[in-house]
């Protein structure tokens, strides 16, 4: 049941990082909404995409947290924002695999639970 509960927090999760990658309803990328103005990290897959051209960056007004240095992505084949989407899409189809089996599993024990009682 708890499972069930979580993959549902978890894709309403993934559909905000959809709409805040794709700007969709407002959002924007470049926001301080996920980093809470605590770094200037903005997307893993940016920093780490394959094919894109990686530049230090110097932080201003920040320091580079625990000797990390700020990379940006530039010449990238596909758009780390789509990566991230994409990424999102494949979690939420997986955790509603999950919600299904999970659901799947507590109609199960209640079922089992009710044949007793009947019984």
């Amino acid at each position: 049941m708890v499972y069930t509960l979580w993959a549902a927090v978890w894709v309403t999760w993934n559909v905000f990082i959809i709409c805040f990658y794709l700007e969709v309803g407002g959002l924007l990328k470049d926001s301080e909404l996920l980093t809470f103005s605590l770094s200037r990290h903005r997307s893993w897959w940016r920093e780490r995409w394959p094919g894109c051209l990686h530049e230090e960056v110097p932080a201003v007004g920040l320091g580079a947290p625990h000797g990390q240095a700020l990379v940006s992505g530039a010449g990238c084949a596909l758009e780390p924002s789509y990566v991230e989407a994409l990424h999102s899409c494949l979690q939420i189809l997986i955790a509603l695999l999950g919600f299904v089996c999970g659901c799947q599993v507590v109609s199960v024990f209640t079922e089992e639970e009710d044949s007793c009682l009947r019984k």
